[in-house]
């Protein structure tokens, strides 16, 4: 799952399109579980605010944040409001409910009972975590168990939390939260050091400090990368991270070629890397990555030049560029479970992959090879795109 931020989004109108749960689509007209296949705009979201937001024309949507089953949308004056399934409580209301209407996530006080804001979020399948203004983590839902793994939520006891809960152990350190991205049981960090972080369930490698089994109940530095990265993205049990140097690392799961390091012929669905491996394919040589982005089970990079390359799904072991869309220069791409979209230079928006679940947003074709143009925006000027894994958000210009 991946998304991107929009500024003075006042002049801006969000559409939306896939499955939805319990209103995640923003769509009062579209049932629970029913799908939009082509993209529409979110009617009266103002109207399904709990609480009535008490907005006026000054607030607008800042953010918008797809998550597996869920949506979060943060407000410019700095509210986040989250409605979705729920089942885990990885809204962080207090309860494992259905949350059919927006409503407002409140993180603790801070010092000297301050009131903080969100800043940035990873809704997860499991559980969610938070960046607040002062670049504090927050994380809430479901913490583990012996079956599952220990530790997703990184607090040191293996427990789970219904409301946001400070990460302490940042604090301690002296470390601030650049970026946060959840897996299905693992958590990962990026600080505003360029050191990564990871806790949770370490089966398959998930932390990158080489152990395949013993799970971390505190956020951990990966080794291998404890400077100079500037993204991260993950999937159901990988992460990528980017370097400041264009190279992209992988670690986690493997078995569907999610990593890009190939595994010849085949596939082992007990693939995996234990530490983080640069990806070093034939088709990346001598190309800088700018921009990472992750599904459920493949990845997608961007380049200096404005080329997207993927590799994932069972598909691809390594990186394979995506020919449809040489004729453009693409500037940001977001992925879902088994589908891809990817913005370019002139604000126009394609989409490739399983599009079942309506994802894909172009009517009833629900597989496509490659990118192609997604036609009921071709007069629009899409801005940022935000991709869960069965329903996708974007800002367009009208």
């Amino acid at each position: 799952m991946s998304s991107s931020n929009t500024k003075n989004a006042s002049s801006k109108v969000l559409y939306t399109w896939g499955t939805d749960h319990k209103g995640s689509l923003l769509q009062p007209e579209v049932l629970d579980g029913k799908i939009a296949d082509t993209p529409k705009v979110a009617k009266d979201w103002q109207s399904l605010l709990e609480d009535g937001g008490n907005l006026t024309n000054d607030v607008s949507i800042d953010q918008v944040v797809c998550g597996s089953s869920d949506t979060a949308i943060m407000l410019s004056d700095g509210r986040c409001y989250v409605c979705g399934e729920n089942k885990n409580g990885q809204l962080g209301l207090g309860h494992k409910n259905p949350v059919p209407k927006f409503t407002l996530l409140e993180l603790p006080p801070g010092e000297n009972n301050e009131k903080v804001t969100v800043q940035s979020m990873s809704l997860g399948t499991n559980f969610s975590a938070v960046i607040d203004n002062n670049g504090d983590l927050y994380s809430f839902g479901y913490g583990g168990s012996t079956l599952d793994g220990l530790g997703f939520l990184g607090h040191g006891d293996g427990e789970s939390y219904l409301t946001p809960k400070l990460v302490t152990s940042l604090i301690e350190d002296g470390c601030f939260a650049q970026k946060v991205q959840v897996g299905k049981s693992h958590m990962t960090v990026l600080t505003t050091e360029g050191e990564v972080l990871t806790c949770g369930a370490g089966s398959f490698g998930r932390l990158g400090n080489l152990q395949t089994h013993e799970d971390s109940l505190f956020l951990e530095p990966v080794e291998m990368l404890r400077t100079g990265v500037t993204d991260i993205a993950g999937g159901k049990g990988f992460t990528m991270a980017l370097k400041d140097d264009g190279v992209l690392y992988g670690w986690g799961e493997g078995g569907q070629g999610q990593l890009g390091t190939g595994f010849g012929l085949a596939v082992d669905m007990y693939a995996m890397a234990s530490s983080p491996e640069p990806i070093e394919a034939d088709e990346l040589l001598g190309r800088k990555v700018i921009k990472v982005a992750t599904g459920a089970t493949h990845t997608v990079c961007i380049t200096e030049g404005g080329e997207v390359f993927q590799w994932g799904m069972t598909l691809f072991l390594e990186p394979v560029r995506v020919s449809e869309l040489l004729h453009t220069q693409i500037v940001d791409v977001a992925c879902g479970d088994n589908y891809s979209i990817a913005l370019d230079e002139n604000g126009q928006l394609y989409s490739w992959g399983k599009g079942k679940t309506g994802v894909l947003g172009q009517g009833s074709v629900t597989k496509l090879n490659q990118g192609q143009l997604i036609e009921a925006l071709e007069n629009k000027k899409v801005t940022s795109i935000s991709a869960g894994w069965q329903h996708v958000a974007c800002f367009a210009e009208e």
